[in-house]
């Protein structure tokens, strides 16, 4: 059996690498510092990953924690086809928890983001995928799912989180302006997120429990999200 590593926090290189990496983003000086990549960065997100999985899975039991690039690991190189920032490489660390059984994009899930300024820490579905929006919508004015989502982002702000997503300028046509949910109605994707500076955890095995604490306190808009996904599912089935 393959051992592995226990997660003991992010340590002071892995933030000396990313700012060094502001100062150099290129595909050659990342070659020139893979070692410093593999060591400060790859290893502890994999081991953060493998355990803030377990930890999720208490909250969350059908999370996907899966350590590898470009599952819960994003990788550090930049699509620049359509953008005009042509900087390849990303100056951050992005991981991904998801559950359900769409894609992992198109799912709800638990995010991670690291940088030298600081963390955010968030939870949902950054952009719904086209054929999602008629349930999401449907979904926020329906009596029952409707008053559950009002319920849930007040819970999640009323502890000091942010939602987003709004994404459009107008209710699309075919729902009532009026309604009490209307500004969601206008929303691209649905999430819930918090940013905060680099916390004294961060180097040890305590920004687990410190992630752990966020995540749960903005379940209610995952469960929300994920609920709604699967419903969206289930219908296309049949």
């Amino acid at each position: 059996m393959k051992s592995t590593v226990a997660f003991i926090g992010f340590p002071r290189e892995t933030i000396r690498f990313y700012r060094e990496l502001k100062k150099n983003n290129s595909k050659l000086w990342l070659e020139q510092h893979r070692d410093d990549y593999e060591a400060y960065v790859m290893a502890p997100a994999r081991a953060f990953v493998r355990e803030m999985g377990d930890r999720l899975a208490s909250i969350a039991p059908g999370i996907i924690a899966d350590p590898r690039v470009n599952h819960s690991i994003f990788k550090i190189h930049r699509d620049t086809r359509f953008s005009n920032d042509k900087t390849p490489l990303k100056e951050h660390l992005a991981l991904w928890f998801w559950e359900g059984t769409r894609p992992r994009m198109e799912c709800s899930g638990f995010y991670f983001h690291l940088e030298p300024s600081g963390i955010m820490l968030g939870t949902g579905v950054y952009m719904f995928p086209k054929d999602l929006f008629p349930e999401y919508r449907d979904s926020v004015v329906h009596p029952k799912h409707g008053a559950a989502l009002a319920k849930a982002v007040k819970q999640v702000t009323g502890k000091g989180y942010y939602v987003g997503g709004e994404y459009y300028k107008k209710v699309p046509r075919g729902y009532d302006p009026e309604h009490a949910n209307a500004e969601y109605l206008r929303y691209g994707g649905f999430y819930a997120g918090i940013d905060e500076k680099p916390p004294a955890e961060l180097a040890s095995e305590k920004l687990l429990d410190f992630c752990l604490k966020r995540y749960r306190d903005m379940l209610p808009v995952h469960r929300w999200l994920a609920d709604m996904v699967e419903r969206s599912v289930k219908n296309r089935a049949h």
